[in-house]
């Protein structure tokens, strides 16, 4: 058996029994620091990073941090009686990878061709249109089924991520401040009219990708005819006189919906316009599009560092 040979010394010259000291001494420590390395590298590459990469990554906007105002999520009251949701101040600090468009018919049968998606109501025949009739739990699924196909991180929106997404296209449903709150005849009627006032000036039938055009931020489709489902629970907060919340309560059976307007829709249902705790017009359609989220995207270098100083890819 051929022995260990350091750098510079021929092969068959008799070395001395220092330098055969040394070299059992730097095995072991050698070892010792490279061992844990490849252990961890071996462990983090099976669970972030797949074997293969069946499906590409979907086209994605990325958006720069930034801040903004907008009304919050949720239902308010102060002394017991309705008012409107405040105005809050939002910080996005970190880059919002958004998909550009919503989840098509095709992308979504690929997951239930997969057995990771439930079957729902489609048109079989226009694979282009963005899936419509699915629950939050049919997104959720599809979610947790694409990070595990592509080895990125993708997940629902939170309302606030759509409201930044959406930009122009984010509509503040506010009844009008001159409203009289204690007034609970003149409140119904300005609700009746607002909702009125968002009847679909066109077909609900879903369009094709791209029909209602991009936003400011290159995305497109935004509070078209399909509504979009957001991670954000539903809440009833009670305010007290400077307008801050005094109580809270979360309900994550039922979860925020954006799109030409918002809404709430419990998160087992797949047609609003049918069925579902909804508050105010139902939503023509239901669909959805993801984020991707960063941190994991973040760890692909440090990982990728390891698994080459071990050895384990050129």
């Amino acid at each position: 058996m051929r022995g260990f040979c350091p750098i510079g010394q021929p092969i068959g010259r008799r070395r001395s029994a220092g330098v055969i000291l040394f070299t059992w001494r730097i095995i072991p420590a050698a070892a010792a620091i490279l061992a844990p390395a490849a252990i961890f590298a071996l462990a983090l590459g099976h669970a972030s990073m797949p074997a293969t990469l069946p499906l590409p990554i979907p086209d994605l906007v990325e958006l720069q941090p930034g801040t903004f105002d907008h009304r919050a999520a949720g239902e308010f009251s102060r002394d017991g009686k309705p008012t409107a949701a405040p105005v809050v101040t939002t910080a996005i600090k970190r880059t919002l990878a958004v998909m550009r468009h919503q989840v098509t018919v095709a992308d979504y049968q690929r997951c239930v061709e997969a057995e990771a998606c439930q079957v729902v109501d489609r048109d079989a025949a226009a694979p282009g249109l963005p899936m419509v009739k699915v629950s939050w739990r049919d997104a959720h699924a599809y979610a947790s089924w694409l990070s595990r196909q592509t080895g990125e991180q993708f997940r629902l929106p939170t309302d606030e991520e759509w409201a930044y997404a959406a930009a122009s296209r984010f509509h503040d449903d506010a009844l009008p401040e001159t409203l009289d709150v204690g007034d609970p005849g003149q409140r119904a009627l300005a609700v009746y009219d607002r909702d009125a006032s968002l009847q679909e000036r066109f077909d609900q039938a879903p369009r094709p990708i791209g029909s209602f055009g991009a936003n400011e931020n290159g995305l497109l489709d935004v509070a078209g005819n399909v509504w979009e489902w957001t991670n954000t629970c539903y809440t009833r907060n009670a305010l007290d006189a400077r307008g801050e919340a005094v109580t809270t309560m979360v309900n994550c059976g039922v979860r925020v919906v954006e799109g030409r307007h918002r809404t709430y829709i419990a998160d087992f249902i797949r047609d609003a316009r049918a069925a579902g705790c909804s508050i105010g017009m139902p939503p023509s359609n239901l669909g959805f599009r993801l984020v991707r989220d960063d941190l994991r995207h973040a760890q692909r270098l440090p990982l990728a560092w390891v698994r080459r100083l071990v050895g384990l890819q050129t």
